[in-house]
C-alpha cells in the first residue's frame, strides 16, 4: 500500500500541533528510559486507529520519520493503523526483524523472540531495535523487581498480557549489553520503558 493509494478521508488525525506535542513526548519517553519502571500517561495524545493505543501512537508520530525502517506486527498489515503510520510518520516498513530501527508487536506470542530484533554492533550499539510491545496493562501482573541504571535501589512493577518467557528474554537481553533492544511496554495511553541495561527479577521466582 503506497501513501499515493491511500483513501485519506479514512486516516484520523495526529497531532495538532506536532512540534510541540512531539517534543514533549520525546521529553517523557527520554525520561522513562532514565528512570526504568516510571510509568507516563499520554492522556492528551490523539486516538490511533485502531489495533494501536494512545500511547503506542504517540511513540510512533514522535519516533518515526522517513529514514527509519519499521517492523510492523502482522496483525496490523493493510490495516488503518498501517496507512496512519504511512502517511502521519513516512516510515518504511520492513519484514526483516533484524532491519528494523523500530517495531510495533502487538501479540507477542507471535511475533519473533527478542533476540531476532537488530542488537547493534561493536560499530553502532545504539542502532539496535526499539520494540514498543502493547500488552493488556502496565498493573494487575505479576510483581517484577527491577534494578539497575536509573534505579535508586529497585522498582517494582506489575504489567499483565506478557508471555511466560518474556522475562527470560529481558534476561538475556540484558545480559549481552552493550548490545540489545530497548523494550518500550505500552498499553493504552501508557508506557514504561525497560532499556537494555535493567535487570528484571520476578519476585518469588
Amino acid at each position: 500500500m503506497s501513501v499515493a493509494t491511500l483513501d485519506l478521508s479514512r486516516i484520523a488525525p495526529a497531532f495538532a500541533d506536532p512540534v510541540r506535542e512531539s517534543q514533549a513526548v520525546f521529553r517523557e519517553v527520554m525520561e522513562c528510559m532514565a528512570r526504568p519502571g516510571r510509568i507516563t500517561r499520554f492522556d492528551r495524545a490523539p486516538q490511533a486507529p485502531t489495533g494501536l493505543g494512545q500511547a503506542a501512537g504517540a511513540g510512533a508520530l514522535t519516533l518515526f520519520d522517513f529514514e527509519t525502517l519499521v517492523w510492523l506486527d502482522p496483525a496490523l498489515a493493510d490495516s488503518e493503523a498501517e496507512a496512519w503510520l504511512r502517511f502521519h510518520c513516512g516510515c518504511p516498513l520492513t519484514t526483516n526483524a533484524q532491519d528494523a530501527a523500530f517495531a510495533i508487536v502487538t501479540d507477542m506470542a507471535k511475533a519473533p523472540n527478542l533476540a531476532a530484533f537488530n542488537q547493534g554492533d561493536a560499530k553502532y550499539p545504539d542502532r539496535s531495535t526499539t520494540v514498543i510491545l502493547q500488552i493488556a496493562s502496565l498493573e494487575g501482573g505479576p510483581v517484577v523487581t527491577l534494578s539497575g541504571p536509573g534505579i535508586q535501589t529497585t522498582t517494582d512493577i506489575a504489567p499483565q498480557g506478557l508471555p511466560q518467557d518474556f522475562w527470560t528474554q529481558i534476561e538475556t537481553n540484558q545480559a549481552q549489553f552493550q548490545f540489545g533492544v530497548d523494550v518500550l511496554l505500552v498499553s493504552g495511553d501508557q508506557l514504561l520503558a525497560l532499556p537494555r541495561t535493567t535487570t528484571a527479577q520476578i519476585k518469588g521466582g
